[in-house]
């Protein structure tokens, strides 16, 4: 006998991860794909998106569909998302020219930043569409294409990111969601809901943009082709997805203004849903959310996860091989390490801008710093205040929201680092806000699962992922580690202003 069944598929940044759901949020099965991020120059950040993007859409959903007692025909539904923003350029028949050109991460295209500025205007372009030029904004990269990769660029039908390419290989429509379209700045108008001829001109024609819908609407049904390739029946239905951070901001059920999403993933990105379209700054973003009639502002610090990865794999060494011979953990030695050293770390700081920063500096020229090092200090002093930088930036952040008059009531803290116990609660002793863990932790794809489900109509509302979820966890901040940190969140914040000529200077030289 048949059931109804929804699949959820997200593609990160070095993981993929898919979902089997019940209408009702029960989940069936679960499976996890590693991929490589590849860096092949200073401040480029691209995935193979033949063999990341696809290949991983593809295996997930074989491996899901693998499951006793699971037939392709029980799939009432798929959603997708991914990474983002990112860009792709892709022929007629969605092939892909090149590695797909990653988010923030990626900073090469700092003179084409300059150059639309220049031409536009900043305030002009920060009026129009609610947002600043910034090493997240996917217009600068195309038009780093044109110039760069004009072969490239002339043989490119469409211009897309991640999960549109996903979308289109299974559906054949080329289309995106409004909230990840705010993202493609300059291109977007997030109050009319389209693209802006007048800011696309510079960068491509207007055409070569996906055709623009709402992430819980229907995209279209499983083609022969895809099905050959997934396993997954014909005729399918396909919702139309979102940027992965979107998704999963919906698996932690942040649907309601005032309620922010704190994802703590190789980098950290925040979305806060308001009722005020107003409310917008130039250190951070701003757009359309998930569903008709929202709003969000988003920020996004530019390392997190893969920090926290880079100083493993260089300073844990005799720990990561310990590991792999079977032994314990090398994250949960380290964070032992972190929790026997005193909250501040004994005064080391570090400005965690290993790849730029993103908001609120808005500087791809960024560099990272360790500041305060003394002979006394140790690994542990170092890796907590690694996590301790994360707190201090994360305290910037809702000090700007409050300062916008849209400070959150709720942050609701998603992704691997809520499995840190000492980082979770550095970041609410640091910036004096309590968080909510939820007790369901499968991410973005969750949150596809329920897209996909509203879009086929087995689920009613987007609304239902709080029933899906229950009752979170709650971290309390403590109030006695208030004078510690305060000292150390304005050093923090000094210490990009006045070593800012420098980091651009290293810039300069190369490095």
């Amino acid at each position: 006998m048949g059931q109804d069944l929804l699949l959820g598929i997200d593609i990160g940044t070095y993981e993929s991860k898919g979902v089997l759901t019940t209408p009702q949020g029960k989940v069936i099965a679960q499976a996890t794909i590693a991929h490589k991020l590849l860096f092949p120059r200073a401040g480029w950040a691209e995935h193979d998106p033949e063999l990341t993007w696809w290949g991983d859409f593809c295996n997930l959903s074989k491996q899901l569909l693998a499951t006793d007692g699971v037939s392709p025909s029980d799939i009432k539904g798929v959603g997708v998302s991914a990474i983002g923003p990112d860009v792709l350029p892709i022929d007629e028949n969605f092939n892909p020219l090149r590695m797909g050109i990653l988010y923030g991460v990626d900073t090469r295209a700092v003179e084409e930043i300059d150059e639309l500025n220049a031409i536009y205007g900043e305030d002009t372009i920060f009026n129009a569409t609610a947002n600043t030029l910034s090493s997240q904004s996917t217009g600068p990269k195309i038009l780093w294409i044109k110039k760069n990769e004009p072969e490239v660029y002339k043989k490119a039908r469409w211009f897309v990111d991640a999960t549109t390419f996903i979308v289109a290989r299974l559906t054949s429509r080329v289309v995106v969601d409004h909230f990840s379209a705010g993202t493609m700045v300059p291109m977007y108008d997030p109050w009319k809901n389209q693209w802006s001829d007048k800011y696309c001109k510079e960068i491509l024609d207007i055409n070569q943009l996906p055709e623009l819908m709402w992430s819980h609407e229907l995209a279209g049904h499983i083609i022969e082709s895809a099905s050959k390739a997934t396993g997954l029946a014909v005729g399918t239905p396909v919702s139309v997805g979102t940027i992965d951070a979107g998704a999963e901001a919906l698996s932690v059920s942040v649907t309601q203004p005032g309620e922010l999403m704190m994802m703590y993933g190789s980098t950290i990105f925040m979305i806060q849903v308001t009722d005020n379209d107003q409310a917008r700054d130039k250190r951070l973003w701003a757009g359309p959310y998930l569903f008709p009639g929202t709003w969000c502002l988003l920020a996004g610090m530019a390392t997190s996860g893969s920090l926290t990865r880079w100083f493993k794999d260089n300073f844990a060494k005799e720990l990561v091989a310990a590991e792999e011979a079977g032994g314990e953990n090398a994250y949960a030695v380290l964070v032992k390490e972190a929790a026997a050293t005193p909250p501040g770390a004994e005064g080391v700081v570090v400005l965690p801008y290993f790849s730029g920063e993103r908001t609120p500096v808005m500087d791809p020229r960024a560099k990272g710093m360790i500041f305060g090092l003394s002979l006394t200090h140790t690994r542990g002093h170092i890796f907590r205040s690694i996590l301790e930088g994360m707190g201090h930036g994360f305290k910037q952040h809702v000090d700007l929201f409050t300062a916008i008059g849209a400070r959150p009531h709720a942050i609701k803290s998603v992704g691997g680092g809520t499995k840190n116990a000492v980082w979770l609660q550095a970041v609410s002793d640091i910036s004096g806000v309590p968080q909510e863990v939820a007790p369901l932790t499968f991410g973005a794809s969750y949150g596809d699962a329920l897209l996909a489900g509203v879009a086929v109509g087995l689920v009613s509302s987007p609304e239902e992922i709080r029933v899906w979820q229950g009752k979170p966890t709650i971290v309390q901040p403590d109030p006695s580690l208030a004078p510690t940190y305060a000292p150390l969140s304005e050093i923090y914040s000094n210490l990009y202003q006045s070593t800012k000529e420098s980091m651009h200077k290293l810039h300069e030289l190369g490095y």
